[in-house]
């Protein structure tokens, strides 16, 4: 079957979903706590579609629910509605207005989101924050510009990622995601996705005084290596080698899953069963690999996610489709 850009562009947008959702249920917990809750690993979703996730029943911030999408793709979509009001433009102001409406994690818990908020001004630029907050967002920037165009992709990143994140990795991380979804949706090979991914973040860390040069695209080929070595990809073997809870081993973990395994439902399940910043792992992983392999993200899972949280992700696919270039 060959495949169309608006197939590729939807597994994208239902890969990262699905992954945000399912991934969130095991978030932060050790691997050793990941087996506690769920002794034979997550397969899907672990429990009735609406009802709390058990982890977080009592929780006084929020109490997630199962299938429920986080900051994650809220801000993903907060992107595109950005991308698509401007006609295929991105600016940091553009994309500032519109994550000042979303919601979720807006609390002291999470300083780049909050820090945020509280100016409440879109044009603002962030000059700290090294998490992968701008990265997990990064998509629709990937889905915008074809892969040939990296200077577009390194910049339009940056853009989407200032308003919140001004470190040199997590921008060169955003970079390194949006070239990776890029090259996917244009039918790159797995090893071809991981040199343009390498390429970004080596431009972004460039381009930022005073980054770590090469840094990140550092790890991500060593991770990928990493992960290429492994005698099966075991979640105990993963968290053993690269658990992912600091900036240099998340994006880069989510970019060897993408880069070395086929199935984006299986990538989901093996990174939601590590642990650490799992839900990030699964989105971004899951995302790529739907792009590569639409048929692979499960679509019983994404009716959950459409259920739970109603967001319309065929719709925002139609209409990036169109701004592609």
């Amino acid at each position: 079957m060959t495949l169309t850009i608006i197939d590729r562009i939807n597994g994208c947008l239902k890969g990262s979903a699905t992954g945000d959702a399912i991934g969130k249920q095991t978030e932060m917990l050790a691997h050793a706590d990941v087996l506690r809750w769920y002794p034979e690993g997550i397969r899907g979703f672990e429990g009735p579609p609406g009802s709390v996730i058990p982890r977080y029943a009592g929780n006084a911030r929020h109490q997630w629910r199962i299938g429920e999408t986080t900051d994650d793709t809220e801000r993903t979509i907060a992107v595109a509605r950005a991308i698509i009001a401007a006609q295929g433009a991105i600016s940091h102001t553009s994309v500032g207005r519109e994550l000042l409406r979303c919601t979720k994690c807006v609390h002291p818990g999470v300083k780049s989101l909050w820090e945020f908020h509280q100016a409440a001004d879109p044009a603002r630029i962030a000059t700290d924050h090294d998490g992968c907050g701008a990265a997990i967002r990064v998509a629709p920037v990937g889905i915008l510009y074809a892969s040939d165009h990296l200077d577009q992709l390194v910049n339009g990143a940056s853009e989407a990622s200032i308003s919140t994140h001004g470190g040199s990795l997590a921008i060169a991380a955003a970079a390194a995601t949006a070239a990776a979804v890029s090259a996917a949706i244009d039918g790159a090979s797995s090893m071809q996705v991981l040199a343009i991914a390498e390429r970004a973040a080596a431009q972004a860390e460039n381009q930022r005084p005073g980054g770590a040069v090469r840094t990140l695209s550092s790890a991500i080929r060593s991770v990928h290596g990493d992960l290429e070595r492994l005698n099966g990809l075991t979640p105990r073997s993963v968290a053993a080698r690269c658990f992912p809870n600091q900036p240099l081993t998340i994006v880069p973990l989510a970019l060897g899953l993408a880069t070395v395994m086929r199935s984006a439902e299986k990538a989901v399940c093996l990174a939601a069963s590590i642990g650490g910043d799992s839900d990030s792992v699964a989105s971004i992983a899951g995302g790529i690999l739907g792009a590569m392999y639409p048929s692979t993200v499960s679509h019983d899972w994404y009716r959950t996610v459409e259920e739970v949280n109603k967001h319309d992700l065929t719709e925002i696919a139609r209409k990036l489709s169109q701004l592609r270039h």
